[in-house]
């Protein structure tokens, strides 16, 4: 547990990721794709997947990492140097292209991104494919906003726009399962801010969850909030037995007590 914490305290969220799915790997866990929210949307993450021979499909943040566009322009190439906003302006703004059988628009760009950190380190330049996503407003009267776009990143030049968003939506269920966690599984509502109080609830809250999703494969239930709906609902009957039972039998004691037997 204290060598947990001092990595916890000292280790950027990045730098475990990279050693879970090494130790992961190493045990003989295979994979093709490393699926990631924004969060861990980095250059650190691009390395590891180059290290791993694993397929990245990122979303990424509307921050300030550059990414290198090159044009033709009169026949000589011009490259610049883009962070997301500058690239949606220069790259997907007005030029979108409809995804068969979704309600997006998209843009694919393939860029490269300078995977070294320190200025002072030579550039290391790899290519990726960028991709923009926006809703669509075919049954209403509002224009989509000039904010409501995401950007997407994956590792794999060859993917179509509809690829890497199928693959990133097996991240679903991860939303998902933090959800119900959160809101009604009791992770990290311990009264305690101590270290171990947190890993005992996060393993709580996910062995409560696995209960459930053995309870819903067991009686065929169409999800698992709807079989949590069918315990909890079980567990307020139960409760109310409880809480209900003790009135009942002091009213059989008062009406003995007093030669009273309905």
């Amino acid at each position: 547990m204290a060598k947990r914490y001092r990595t916890a305290e000292q280790e950027t969220k990045p730098n475990m990721v990279a050693s879970m799915i090494k130790r992961a790997l190493r045990a003989g866990i295979e994979g093709d794709y490393l699926l990631a929210d924004a969060w861990f949307g980095s250059k650190a993450i691009l390395r590891l997947c180059e290290e791993t021979n694993l397929v990245a499909v990122l979303r990424m943040k509307k921050s300030k990492l550059k990414y290198r566009v090159t044009d033709t322009v009169d026949g000589r190439q011009v490259k610049q140097n883009l962070d997301a906003k500058a690239l949606y302006q220069h790259s997907a703004r007005k030029q979108w292209q409809r995804i068969a059988g979704q309600k997006y628009q998209a843009k694919v760009v393939d860029v490269e991104v300078n995977l070294t950190e320190n200025k002072k380190d030579p550039a290391k330049w790899t290519k990726v494919r960028l991709l923009v996503v926006r809703g669509t407003t075919e049954q209403e009267k509002a224009q989509v906003g000039k904010h409501d776009w995401a950007l997407f990143l994956c590792t794999d030049l060859s993917m179509s726009a509809t690829d890497i968003l199928q693959l990133y939506a097996l991240r679903w269920a991860i939303e998902v399962y933090f959800k119900e966690a959160k809101q009604h599984l009791g992770l990290l509502k311990e009264q305690s801010n101590h270290y171990a109080a947190y890993i005992a609830s996060i393993h709580l809250s996910a062995i409560r969850f696995c209960l459930l999703v053995m309870a819903k494969q067991t009686q065929e239930a169409g999800s698992v909030v709807q079989i949590r709906h069918e315990l909890c609902g079980n567990s307020q009957n139960i409760s109310f037995s409880q809480q209900l039972w003790p009135v009942l039998t002091n009213i059989s004691s008062f009406e003995l007590n007093n030669g009273q037997i309905n």
